[in-house]
């Protein structure tokens, strides 16, 4: 069979290595296997961006219908992502930021980091600043589950954290604390 590329049913065009049976399998050269790494990181990532993922469990290899089953198995060529070759993958990704384990002290899950939480922290305040909340007081909530969807429809809180985080490292953020949960003030620049 020759390599192709292949458009899942969700519409994301997985490169031709995809058809390629040894590409799902674990090699014992490791400067080969670091080439696999590399483009499963790849299409891993771009996927995670298109369908909205944030998270990837080793488990995911193995859930038949899954988030990642379009990815994670090939019928066309009767090969599918092993949990152990995943587990490599994820650990590499974590190596080099393009994802942390979540929750820490574990390596079975990982938050995916599509965009970097530097990247979120810019859209999140060109966000906030296009729809006029510059100075008030944003719940979470109201920021991951707005009424008109956005770039941060359904962002995990623990990446949104950390989003803020580096907002009020630069003075465009400040964390309010309150009984009924945290909230966010927005600032246009480095000033409060």
């Amino acid at each position: 069979m020759a390599l192709s590329t292949h458009t899942t049913s969700s519409g994301y065009l997985l490169p031709s290595i995809h058809s390629a049976p040894p590409f799902f399998t674990q090699q014992p050269n490791s400067s080969t296997q670091a080439v696999v790494t590399e483009h499963w990181t790849r299409i891993i990532l771009g996927y995670a961006r298109h369908r909205r993922l944030f998270f990837l469990r080793i488990e995911d290899a193995e859930v038949a219908g899954g988030d990642w089953d379009e990815v994670f198995r090939n019928e066309r060529i009767n090969r599918r992502l092993l949990p152990d070759h995943l587990q490599t993958i994820l650990a590499s990704m974590a190596g080099k930021s393009q994802a942390v384990y979540e929750p820490p002290k574990q390596t079975r899950a990982v938050l995916l980091y599509w965009r970097r939480p530097e990247e979120w922290a810019e859209v999140l305040h060109t966000w906030v600043s296009s729809t006029g909340h510059m100075n008030t007081i944003m719940t979470f909530y109201e920021i991951t589950d707005p009424p008109v969807e956005s770039p941060l429809s359904g962002i995990p809180e623990v990446l949104l954290r950390k989003a803020i985080a580096i907002l009020a490292k630069t003075g465009r953020a400040q964390m309010i604390g309150a009984a009924d949960g945290d909230g966010v003030r927005f600032f246009a620049s480095g000033g409060k």
